[in-house]
């Protein structure tokens, strides 16, 4: 109403000035029609008093007739009220929390562009993990919420537990761990000290040739064995899939040793991976470690592996027996679980490795499928090298009062791989490739993005007389395995593969990796260099790149690079330009993008966030395809 009586007013002021216009213009001409009581500049003017009077009750009857509408006036005036009040109404609801954060910021006069450019970001990144997160569908419509942490009777040694939290601190600082989260255990410096039986540790020693643990170890193993939800972050080679198994193989002995497991019992423990061949490596260990306790006159354990290219009758034999942990891809696992080959009545441990390469593939809703056949409350674990903070907090939904253990920055390349990069013309590659075998001595591991570069290759090397074997998705499994088995046991000198070879698989004495192309992300490019330079080993990788390589990635290795405090060749300057994915001024957030952690952008300009859903159709069209899910 008030902005209808400010125009009203606004008129009659501009009327009451046209008036007096006339009058003064009819006062130059020797006309007296009207009044001018502040006119002190013209003396021959005189008004009487009836004339005075009479112009008064003119203007009155003029001020009214504006500010006294009509009934039909004041009708159209209501209607145009509500009408707009109703837009603003509706307009309000459609605005997110930051919008309006954005909006009470700028009516204080506070906001600048960085905060603006920051809470786009939060506004995106707040987009793409909306959503149940890792809650299984049951869990949602029953509203189930578990608030605290399964409670373990693993304890640290008491001169441990006596410390102070100033001393866990600077030990964590000293090893470069960071960690998130209420009631942190203690990082404990040896395997003695974490109560592991002598059996165990004779065989991490003789047999793998591990006396002292690693950062992420000191720190991830006691909060496993404290029954902690966790979140596993660490470079390559790091020794991740030892923190997850140890806690694991201990938490099935206790069961065992309490009350041993009956026929068709079990799992107890579950690790889900992305492919097959990191299944067989993680399930080769396992089983090593329960034939080094059995040997010891402990309790006997068995442990399955559920991946496709295998029939599944002879996994389904393993289980019948009773079984204590299962390793498994998304896709068999869901089948198993589906036909009720595999129940998950008393499994109480999950560990998800690469957990952020599962969920880029499209496995979100098949994970949650196989949360629906949990019973009972769960201890989670989620690892990788590389976990965004896009699928951190897209995995916390599922969590309870998680631990975040970080050993470095989240997708960061290894200290001790040296990198090379080779500008090379698609045409010369092959022979080049040929070339750089001789950088250094066997054993060497070639990633090729396509099959059909895989296959040229193998072939092209094979002619030259090169011992090498090949792995890609259009292998069947057994010479999948097969060819690893050769490379690993030192009969191939070199083994060319797609992807499937860079996620989580170990090769011991990997002297050098060759990427024949840029992959697609640079995620991918840290999982494939991360093969050599493992447990502290150094290592070289060479990648070659051209003008055909992705500009957006190539400014992510740039910053790379620039953050190992490797040497920049010029022609990478050249074609990856300034950019940069540094942080809005004068704000705190992380450098780099928060969906995929590349450091030459920012996840507003992220390529691929951008063609992610076009990725996940085709994955989910491929069933699994090159990376063996099924």
């Amino acid at each position: 109403m008030s902005t209808d009586v400010e125009a009203a007013r606004r008129k009659y002021e501009d009327r009451r000035r046209k008036i007096q216009e006339e009058e003064m213009k009819e006062r130059r001409d020797g006309m007296n029609l009207s009044s001018g009581d502040d006119d002190q500049d013209v003396d021959d003017m005189f008004l009487t008093a009836l004339q005075r009077k009479r112009e008064k009750v003119h203007r009155r009857a003029l001020l009214k007739q504006v500010l006294a509408p009509t009934m039909n006036q004041k009708e159209e005036i209501e209607r145009k009220r509500k009408k707009k009040e109703e837009d603003k109404q509706s307009e309000e609801a459609r605005k997110t929390l930051l919008e309006k954060h954005a909006e009470i910021m700028e009516t204080q006069g506070v906001i600048d562009e960085s905060e603006r450019q920051l809470m786009e970001e939060e506004e995106l990144l707040d987009k793409v993990t909306r959503g149940g997160g890792l809650l299984a569908v049951a869990e949602l419509t029953k509203g189930e919420k578990y608030e605290e942490p399964i409670v373990t009777a693993w304890r640290p040694p008491g001169h441990i537990r006596r410390q102070s939290q100033e001393d866990y601190e600077i030990q964590r600082k000293r090893l470069g761990i960071s960690c998130e989260g209420d009631h942190i255990p203690p990082p404990i410096g040896s395997f003695l000290e974490m109560k592991f039986p002598k059996s165990l540790l004779e065989f991490m020693q003789k047999q793998k040739g591990i006396v002292t643990p690693t950062a992420i170890q000191i720190q991830g193993i006691p909060v496993a064995l404290s029954g902690r939800d966790m979140i596993g972050i660490a470079s390559t080679g790091s020794g991740k899939t030892m923190t997850f198994v140890l806690p694991l193989v201990m938490f099935c002995l206790e069961q065992e040793m309490k009350l041993p497991f009956m026929r068709s019992e079990g799992p107890f423990g579950l690790i889900i991976v992305p492919s097959r061949e990191l299944a067989r490596q993680i399930f080769d260990l396992i089983i090593e470690m329960f034939d080094a306790l059995g040997k010891a006159g402990l309790p006997e354990m068995r442990a399955g592996l559920c991946i496709g290219g295998v029939p599944i009758g002879e996994q389904a034999k393993d289980v019948r027996d009773g079984i204590h942990i299962v390793v498994a891809t998304p896709g068999r696992l869901s089948d198993m679980l589906t036909k009720k080959i595999i129940n998950l009545e008393v499994c109480r441990y999950l560990v998800l490795d690469e957990a952020d390469r599962m969920l880029d593939m499209g496995f979100e809703d098949e994970i949650k499928s196989i949360f629906y056949f949990f019973k009972a409350q769960r201890q989670t674990l989620l690892f990788s090298a590389t976990m965004p903070r896009k699928i951190q907090f897209f995995a916390k939904s599922a969590l309870v009062k998680p631990i975040v253990v970080n050993v470095g920055r989240a997708g960061a390349a290894s200290l001790n791989v040296l990198q090379e990069l080779e500008f090379v013309r698609s045409e010369n590659k092959l022979v080049r490739v040929l070339e750089c075998l001789q950088k250094t001595s066997p054993k060497v591991l070639i990633f090729a993005e396509k099959k059909v570069d895989v296959d040229n290759i193998y072939e092209y090397l094979l002619v030259k007389g090169v011992e090498v074997a090949s792995i890609h998705g259009g292998k069947d499994q057994s010479d999948r395995h097969a060819g690893i088995e050769a490379f690993r046991k030192n009969e191939k000198d070199v083994l060319v593969a797609t992807d499937v070879a860079s996620k989580g698989l170990d090769f011991q004495g990997i002297e050098h990796v060759i990427n024949f192309d840029m992959p697609e992300d640079i995620e991918n490019y840290v999982h494939r260099i991360g093969r050599t330079g493992r447990s502290g080993r150094k290592g070289l990788a060479t990648t070659f790149i051209n003008k055909k390589s992705e500009m957006s990635v190539l400014s992510d290795l740039k910053q790379l690079l620039a953050e190992a405090g490797q040497e920049l060749p010029e022609f990478l300057k050249m074609l990856a330009g300034d950019e940069e994915g540094t942080a809005p001024a004068g704000t705190n957030a992380e450098k780099g993008c928060a969906y995929c952690s590349g450091l030459g952008h920012r996840i507003t300009d992220c390529p691929k966030l951008a063609g992610i859903g076009n990725k996940t159709t085709q994955a989910l069209a491929r069933g699994g395809g090159d990376d063996g899910g099924f």
